[in-house]
């Protein structure tokens, strides 16, 4: 009963960790649903896309494509691409929160860069606290699709409202948190600026490829045969 509760417990923090993100998430949604409609897709269609593939970057990537008539291919090829960076975030939980069997299977399922984000910035790391915040996730952007699906028709232009910007300040709004320490700050700053320049050049997914590949052997390269990093508190400090 002892662990029931531990779990309940952990499930309802994890869900609510990520109501912050909601604000960020629902605008977000509703901009896919628009796009979805505008390229031809039907309201199953699109709400299939948010339960079936639920990744909001390889969402709107793929009605992007499908609107412009690429082959399947082309589809397939680049959300996998965009959503490669998963693979990361697996092994980084997977060093950190005992995953086995259908857990396994089910975290894999439901993680998005938000819940990874949330569950590294704490320190209640367990799955069903993962778990928590992966849902909170999924029942709002899956609720948020079907009501742009529905009633979509009132925004007839998502980036004159500033949808546009909801993903990458999201982003921003996950990463702060992560930045405590120098080494952290400088591969963020550098991944930031290669991610940049790799967008006017490279194809779909392809930037997030590189650059988390680039981030990740930067990081392993200026922490390696060192203790940990001085945090940014510590060295402003220090500075001080």
């Amino acid at each position: 009963m002892e662990l029931r509760a531990d779990a309940a417990h952990g499930f309802t923090q994890g869900f609510r960790a990520m109501v912050p993100l909601w604000l960020g998430v629902v605008p977000f949604a509703l901009a896919y649903a628009v796009l979805a409609r505008d390229v031809g897709l039907s309201l199953v269609e699109t709400q299939a896309l948010s339960v079936l593939v639920f990744a909001g970057s390889a969402q709107f990537t793929a009605v992007g494509l499908f609107g412009t008539g690429a082959a399947a291919a082309e589809i397939v090829s680049t959300t996998f691409l965009l959503n490669v960076r998963h693979v990361l975030y697996g092994l980084s939980l997977g060093r950190q929160i005992p995953l086995r069997g259908w857990r396994r299977t089910t975290a894999a399922y439901f993680l998005t860069d938000e819940a990874f984000g949330v569950v590294a910035a704490r320190e209640e790391r367990t799955f069903s606290f993962l778990l928590g915040a992966e849902l909170s996730l999924f029942v709002t952007w899956n609720l948020a699709t079907l009501g742009g699906a529905l009633v979509g028709s009132a925004i007839t232009d998502p980036a004159e409202i500033g949808l546009d910007l909801i993903f990458p300040l999201a982003f921003l709004a996950l990463l702060v948190p992560l930045v405590r320490t120098r080494v952290e700050l400088v591969v963020a700053v550098a991944s930031g600026v290669l991610a940049y320049a790799l967008s006017e050049g490279l194809p779909g997914g392809l930037p997030v490829l590189v650059t988390g590949v680039a981030g990740s052997l930067l990081g392993a390269l200026l922490t390696r045969g060192r203790p940990d990093d001085l945090h940014l508190e510590d060295a402003a400090r220090e500075v001080a």
